[in-house]
């Protein structure tokens, strides 16, 4: 049986002011216009807001109108209700030219934007990180680093400990820690956040969520694509800052996390926290047992042939593409429960999951009784928490095969699916962070006190791999990886999850 929800139907927010620099770049026009248009079909942008693209060139605010309209075409052409909310939407969206480098045009825009402390307003830095420190500077000077701002800062902070601690200075220096929000789209996913749910609403879980119960944990970010357009940035960054020191260490705290006092920001982060503090470090003396680091070659790539990464970035390079590590939270509930994560790009297929699999059961009293691909003994249970695509949650049990053949037992998931038992469009993750701004709740952003955290356990282990001087081991595209990958989890006696199903 499928139960549906009934839609939800979000309150719409005070007017407020979002002003994103950065506006005609890629992650404006890719992610955060179009989320802004779905809160505002939804209703949540109420008349009275103003959003503003700023950057360096020179454009009239019809001819910016008219680059988003095409930015939003292909969400408008899926939807009649987006189509009908386009152009009240970009009646809200306003451009202007500013340079970061000087005072030019600022005055006037501090006038426009004004300083009510009873209005919110978004300052969203859709820019490197070596402008954050700048643009919070010109906010300061000009007169809009007040009481009703907060300022977004996407990932990477840093590329290591130290530069991320000079950002933090620098945004601290001009902002107070609850005006700063610090994000990784991650944690907006509806299943990330799912997991809480999970652990701490349902009496079947949180019982069994400890050492004693659970075998082991992995997590897969996995990617299809390669490097594109971003290998200049990508060459300077790898897979261990780009998406191990943010996506997956959150991951890995919301699974590790004790059960936090309540739903409160500082509650939720301070448990994260620990996590963190937690980690077994991974330094020279382990790393070459715990961590593996590899880079694609030429390979194909749902059926089509794709080069490797030496020929997308156009000259030989040590940087990774692929890692994985076998982390170890050590306190009492996880002494001794390896975290096997893993990422990549140029993988098989386009996919971010969590696994926790449970411990057999102490004795089968079923001896010769199973049937399918686990051969003639139990499969352990697992749950596997899908983030995308088609998000959702499996348990996966033992369960009899029906029939007079007699008693035969198979492996068999019980599937809730986020778009069959709950219809309609799931919002992006964009869409609840940036709203999650405006309304002041830091819930789902990372504290500066977790940055740090996630570079004092990282930055050992990129020192490690420059200290023994090993190149990526190579793996060819359309695979899960260097060989070298699978080793790391089946010289414990375990696999890496993959479901057929």
């Amino acid at each position: 049986m499928t139960l549906h929800a009934p839609p939800s139907n979000p309150a719409p927010l005070d007017p407020f002011d979002l002003v994103i620099f950065g506006g005609t770049g890629d992650l404006a026009l890719r992610k955060l216009l179009p989320a802004l248009l779905h809160r505002h079909v939804d209703g949540q942008i109420a008349e009275g807001t103003r959003l503003y693209g700023v950057a360096r060139d020179a454009r009239s605010d019809d001819e910016y109108r008219d680059r988003v309209r095409e930015a939003l075409k292909k969400d408008a052409d899926a939807d009649p209700r987006v189509a009908a909310s386009l152009e009240p939407f970009l009646a809200k969206l306003h451009y202007r030219q500013l340079d970061l480098g000087s005072d030019t045009g600022w005055p006037e825009f501090a006038a426009e934007v004004g300083n009510d402390p009873g209005r919110v307003r978004v300052f969203y830095l859709a820019v490197g990180p070596d402008l954050f420190a700048l643009v919070g500077d010109r906010l300061q000077a000009h007169g809009l680093s007040g009481a009703g701002t907060r300022v977004v800062v996407e990932k990477p902070i840093g590329r290591d400990g130290a530069s991320a601690d000079a950002i933090n200075n620098a945004l601290g220096r001009v902002f107070e820690e609850h005006q700063v929000f610090r994000i990784d789209h991650y944690l907006g996913k509806e299943t990330v956040q799912n997991l809480t749910a999970l652990r701490f609403g349902n009496a079947l879980f949180e019982p069994l969520w400890k050492a004693e119960h659970i075998d082991h944990v992995q997590i897969t970010v996995a990617e299809t694509v390669g490097v594109e357009g971003r290998a200049a940035y990508y060459d300077k960054s790898g897979a261990l800052r780009d998406m191990v020191q943010n996506h997956l260490l959150q991951l890995l705290c919301l699974v590790a996390m004790e059960p936090p006092a309540s739903l409160a920001a500082d509650a939720i982060r301070d448990e994260k926290l620990k996590v963190l503090r937690a980690l077994r470090p991974i330094t020279n003396g382990n790393a070459v047992n715990m961590t593996v680091r590899g880079q694609y070659r030429a390979g194909a790539v749902e059926g089509r042939a794709v080069p490797g990464y030496p020929d997308e970035l156009g000259e030989p390079s040590r940087t990774e593409t692929f890692v994985a590590i076998k982390a170890e939270v050590q306190n009492w509930r996880w002494a001794g429960v390896p975290f096997y994560l893993r990422t990549g790009k140029r993988l098989p297929e386009r996919m971010s999951e969590i696994v926790v699999t449970f411990r057999q059961v102490p004795h089968s009293i079923f001896g010769e009784l199973t049937d399918g691909e686990h051969g003639r003994t139990l499969a352990p249970n697992k749950l596997v928490i899908r983030l995308q695509p088609d998000e959702g949650v499996k348990l996966w049990l033992m369960n009899k095969v029906p029939g007079p053949g007699g008693l035969r037992m198979r492996e068999v998931a019980m599937d809730l699916s986020y778009a069959e038992t709950f219809g309609g469009r799931q919002p992006d993750a964009y869409e609840r962070l940036i709203m999650d701004v405006v309304r002041g709740n830091p819930m789902l952003f990372m504290r500066r006190d977790e940055v740090h955290a996630a570079w004092q356990w990282i930055d050992p282990i990129r020192n490690a791999w420059e200290s023994n001087g090993d190149a990526p081991k190579p793996y060819t595209a359309g695979g899960w990886g260097p060989t070298a990958a699978v080793a790391l989890i089946e010289r414990d006696g375990r696999t890496w999850h993959e479901d057929a199903d």
